[in-house]
């Protein structure tokens, strides 16, 4: 027999054909990393177009700076109603001492003590207004990390109102032209309208529209 006999048991083996691929997997090149098992690669979860805009995972820094404006304010407006609430109480001691003193209706001290009642009352009504509006800058500024919509708005009306009570209060210091009647108000504008624009721009819309889990 001649080893070119196909059927000679001697002679060389038939040559091979290429083994075929695997059942269900893709051909890689040598030398390519191998996948896991049964399952493709990732370099980590896609999301959808705009999600890094759309979803920030910290608060932009304009809402922080308003946070803080927001703490400094009402830091202010809890030493204002501290301060009204003493002038009230001495306003009412002196309006007690008037009456004391008083010893009939046709007295003048009659008249300086229901004075002295009316003003102690309303300073009094002004100092309880400004604690409130204090308690209101501080929730807002503590909302600010998981508040949604409502914070939003609150804030924006907020900031609002204060610009405009600082525009009167600096058109009011730039007619007596004292320099001390100009910077307060000024200041109060500025922090109106920071307060007002962060949660307006976009970065700030994007933090109080995030997702919450």
């Amino acid at each position: 027999m001649s080893f070119g006999d196909p059927n000679n048991p001697y002679g060389p083996p038939p040559a091979q054909p290429p083994a075929a691929p695997g059942y269900g997997y893709p051909q890689q090149p040598p030398g390519a990393p191998q996948q896991g098992y049964g399952f493709p690669q990732q370099q980590g979860y896609p999301g959808y177009p705009g999600a890094n805009q759309m979803m920030p995972q910290s608060m932009p820094g304009l809402l922080v700076t308003a946070r803080v404006f927001l703490y400094i304010i009402s830091a202010v407006q809890i030493i204002g109603g501290l301060i009204y609430l003493y002038v009230a109480a001495f306003v009412n001691d002196v309006s007690d001492s008037a009456d004391s003193l008083s010893t009939s209706s046709d007295d003048p001290f009659s008249d300086l003590g229901d004075f002295g009642d009316a003003a102690a009352g309303l300073i009094a009504g002004i100092a309880i207004f400004l604690l409130a509006l204090a308690a209101l800058s501080i929730t807002l500024g503590v909302k600010f990390g998981k508040g949604g919509q409502g914070i939003r708005i609150t804030t924006v009306v907020y900031g609002a109102l204060g610009t405009v009570v600082g525009l009167i209060l600096l058109f009011i210091g730039l007619d007596s032209g004292l320099a001390s009647a100009i910077i307060f108000p000024l200041l109060w504008v500025v922090f109106g309208a920071v307060i007002t624009a962060a949660p307006v721009v976009s970065s700030g819309t994007a933090w109080f529209n995030r997702p919450r889990y």
